[in-house]
């Protein structure tokens, strides 16, 4: 240990969580310039404390925990952030509320020409349909366009419709359904690709709101301890703005603080012609701390729109199978070709892939490529992972897929006992997030929260996981696939070593010398209290780079 030089900063009295399984415990970390140089206990003879130099930050832990910062490997800030700024329902869960939100939020703007925004829970409406009666009621001379939670969905009023033209005649998109009345007429539901035939008239945010955006989701996403992240969506796509030119200003002025990998959307209604355009984006946008080195595929939808691609048919309301199986965005054909090239090109794929089916054809076009290329540093990740079928589990350690999990959504809530579980019937829906089955198999864990579709939190994440119970669940809830329970070292792995894999940053995610100080402080260590308590744990301080980019208390 270099001595000579004191450090900048040092944690004294932890304990320190280093997600090193060679040293998974210490008590003292220093940090010189941007990079961990040293690791012990500050007791040790010629320890840590002779770093301490009269310029030192010492920061004295007093017994709570020093992890390494967790990184998100799925998450969508700018989309998130403007969303906090616009007609904001996330907070709410009842009809009654949204219409609340809705008229507070056009009667606080009668100059604004659309109202936009989104967050609203299917299950807040039978059948998860909201209708455009309902919105003319509330705002009946503005167009209204809101997104739902999981953003595979959009809730259009009388007037948006009619500006986009949708009547009874309108044809369904390939890759999208237009809901409608018993006389054929749309309802104001627009699933999927559907969704762009208004979304594409809604008004594109300026470059500063889209800016102002990515901020304010920097600083929440800071203060949970985030650090890195795998923005999930790079480009236009149905009713999303475009991310990149508001990461290109943050960039520019020095106010990204942190670590972003972007994926690269894939337009899947373009085929191979558009992975010269994505070659010439990656170069154009990476530098920093941006790189643009993943293209994102939605292989499927969603299990509650009956869009998430399954293996066999859906269930019908009265449980006899139906005629439809969700939809694979790509030919499956088609997809192993356009990721085998994707892949020689050195680029990773991030895919969606929620349904069985997706998830079997995204594998086979790993594979396929694994075939093609041999066996290249791309670390190809699938997102999502709702069903995925028992024969697929050890495919992912063979090929070297990593298994992007998002914890919070596997658990006992209204959406899944109501608008999911009977419309997989009882073998699929055990087949749910097998997160359990997936690290005995061997498979790399990464996590995030496709955040602004859940909550950005990786504490309350790590809770479900362990637990996969929601950590404000009524007694009586029963644990959901209690047999998937993955224990909380293996999920705060996933949430930092497993998403800084994914991420490429193989200068982060433990608590090593050598290593980026991206770093995080808990009012607790959660590993000595009971499971059912981990998302009581609060962030205290996050640091990027041995800078502090967040302290409890600062907003």
């Amino acid at each position: 240990m270099d001595t000579s030089t004191p450090a900048d900063l040092v944690f004294l009295s932890g304990p320190v969580h280093t997600v090193d399984p060679a040293r998974s415990r210490a008590s003292a970390v220093a940090v010189r310039g941007e990079r961990i140089v040293a690791v012990g206990h500050d007791g040790e003879r010629d320890g840590i404390r002779d770093l301490i130099g009269p310029g030192t930050e010492v920061v004295d832990l007093r017994g709570k925990l020093l992890i390494p910062g967790f990184q998100d490997a799925h998450v969508h800030p700018v989309g998130g952030g403007l969303e906090l700024g616009q007609c904001d329902l996330s907070a709410a869960v009842t009809a009654e509320a949204y219409r609340g939100l809705i008229h507070a939020y056009a009667a606080a703007r009668p100059d604004v020409p659309w109202i936009t925004g989104g967050g609203w829970s299917l299950e807040a409406f039978p059948g998860g349909m909201p209708t455009r009666e309902f919105l003319d009621a509330v705002v009946p001379d503005r167009p209204v366009f809101l997104v739902n939670r999981d953003h595979h969905g959009a809730w259009a009023n009388s007037c948006a419709l009619e500006r986009a033209g949708l009547t009874s005649r309108t044809p369904d998109p390939a890759d999208g359904r237009i809901e409608r009345d018993a006389a054929g007429e749309p309802t104001g539901m627009l699933q999927e690709g559907a969704m762009r035939l208004v979304g594409d008239l809604v008004p594109e945010p300026t470059l500063a709101e889209r800016t102002e955006g990515l901020l304010r989701a920097q600083r929440l996403l800071h203060g949970y301890g985030v650090t890195a992240w795998q923005d999930a969506m790079l480009g236009r796509a149905p009713g999303i703005a475009d991310a990149v030119p508001a990461y290109l200003a943050a960039r520019e002025d020095g106010a990204l603080t942190a670590r972003v990998t972007g994926a690269l959307w894939w337009d899947r209604a373009r085929g191979a012609e558009q992975i010269p355009e994505l070659i010439a984006r990656r170069e154009e946008l990476t530098g920093g701390r941006l790189r643009a080195t993943s293209v994102k595929i939605m292989q499927d939808g969603i299990a509650e729109n009956h869009t998430a691609a399954l293996l066999s048919p859906y269930l019908t309301a009265c449980g006899c199978q139906s005629d439809n199986s969700g939809i694979s965005f790509i030919d499956p054909e088609a997809l192993r070709a356009y990721v085998t090239e994707l892949d020689a090109e050195g680029f990773q794929v991030h895919f969606h892939a929620l349904g069985d089916r997706a998830v079997r054809e995204a594998l086979d076009a790993v594979e396929a490529a694994r075939s093609a290329n041999g066996r290249r540093d791309t670390r190809p990740h699938l997102a999502h992972l709702q069903v995925v079928h028992p024969d697929d589990i050890p495919r992912f350690r063979r090929l070297g897929a990593t298994a992007n999990i998002q914890a919070l959504w596997a658990a006992h809530e209204p959406q899944m006992d109501e608008l999911t579980i009977p419309f997989l019937g009882a073998q699929r829906a055990s087949w749910q997030y097998p997160f359990g089955d997936l690290l005995r198999s061997g498979a790399t864990l990464a996590a995030g929260s496709d955040w602004p579709v859940s909550s950005p939190d990786p504490l309350a994440a790590l809770h479900v996981a362990v637990n996969r119970r929601e950590p404000d669940a009524p007694p009586a809830t029963p644990v959901f696939l209690p047999e998937q329970r993955i224990d909380l070292g293996s999920a705060l792995a996933a949430y930092t070593a497993g998403s800084a894999y994914a991420n490429h940053l193989d200068d982060t995610g433990t608590i090593q010398p050598g290593k980026l100080a991206d770093l995080v402080v808990l009012d607790r260590d959660p590993f000595d209290g009971p499971d059912e308590e981990i998302a009581a744990t609060r962030v205290l301080q996050t640091f990027v780079g041995g800078q502090r980019v967040y302290a409890a208390g600062d907003a």
